[in-house]
């Protein structure tokens, strides 16, 4: 029998340990697969990102010595700082030239659900009798970490619970969206994700999204060249562009009031030559997208619709050829 089939056991088993929080009998299984082959690169990545998240997680740990997490702010700051630390391990990731690699999949999917499991483990135990059932915050934080660990039904429960204290929060929203789109409630969540990107493209944690549809549209904006926090700007206007983000609302009085007081801000700003333009020219022809959208919904003054794709051609003609194309 060659080598390779016994290690590919044991890493999997390491995997199926680590997504019920077993780390420790997960880190055992791969030192056995080590012993086979120590210069297996899954073995040796996998042992990497497990210890790297250990760490992170005894920190934690640490800064509460002597209260032992009993407090609830303490259990809950336990539980937040763990989700806190998905940047820096996306960082690391990069940094070690993984970060865009799909051939780690199963350990990415694996480390998810232990992160996830040992930080929802801290903010179920503040959940309480209803007690904290009105806390956005923590709602949020455990819907997120449902997700995580894949159980959507849940997910769905707190998320669609924290988005009515956070109607106009991105990465609820998002949050929101990306479960509607893992069931395969389409209309939802396309409507979801183009009011979150509305609301605060910044606040969207793209690298958290799970759902096909998301990731085929970011993976698309991010091959025309736009990364970080541009790449967020850009993804609502592909995202209508191509037809993703098809599901639209008509907009309430006071809506259109603010989008228009928007557009205004944005267009000064703009004059002024900002140094964040790359980010502000996006983000008001996404706002002129929606103020055409509310036009064609109560049947306004072509006129109007007129004027404003012309000032989308000023700003960027490439996207108002796409755009009446």
């Amino acid at each position: 029998m060659s080598e390779e089939q016994p290690i590919q056991r044991l890493i999997q088993k390491a995997y199926e340990n680590l997504k019920t929080s077993d780390a420790a009998s997960a880190i055992m299984a791969l030192d056995e697969a080590l012993k086979i082959d120590f210069e297996n690169p899954e073995v040796v990545y996998a042992l990497t990102c497990i210890q790297w998240w250990l760490n992170r997680i005894k920190g934690a740990e640490g800064e509460a010595q002597g209260s032992t997490f009993l407090e609830q702010s303490d259990t809950y700051a336990r539980g937040e700082f763990i989700l806190s630390q998905w940047d820096a391990f996306y960082g690391f990731l990069d940094r070690i030239g993984e970060g865009e690699t799909s051939k780690y999949d199963p350990c990415h999917y694996a480390v998810k659900r232990f992160v996830f499991s040992t930080a929802l483990q801290s903010f179920e135990g503040i959940l309480g009798d209803g007690i904290n059932q009105h806390d956005p915050e923590l709602l949020l934080q455990v819907g997120r970490c449902y997700k995580g660990v894949g159980n959507y039904e849940e997910a769905l429960k707190y998320l669609e619970q924290a988005v009515r204290f956070k109607r106009e929060d991105g990465e609820a929203l998002s949050q929101l969206a990306d479960v509607n789109a893992l069931i395969e409630e389409t209309r939802s969540a396309k409507a979801l994700f183009r009011e979150a990107f509305f609301m605060d493209a910044q606040k969207v944690d793209i690298r958290s999204m799970e759902s096909e549809m998301i990731l085929r549209l970011r993976d698309r904006v991010k091959a025309l060249g736009y990364t970080g926090k541009e790449l967020l700007e850009w993804i609502p206007i592909y995202g209508c562009l191509y037809g993703i983000f098809s599901v639209k609302r008509e907009l309430k009085q006071v809506e259109l009031g603010r989008l228009k007081q928007s557009i205004f801000t944005l267009e000064n700003a703009i004059r002024g030559k900002p140094e964040d333009l790359d980010l502000l020219i996006p983000r008001l022809i996404n706002r002129y997208f929606w103020l055409i959208d509310h036009y064609e919904n109560v049947q306004e003054d072509p006129a109007l619709i007129a004027e404003t794709l012309l000032k989308i051609k000023i700003y960027d003609p490439a996207i108002y050829e796409r755009y009446i194309g």
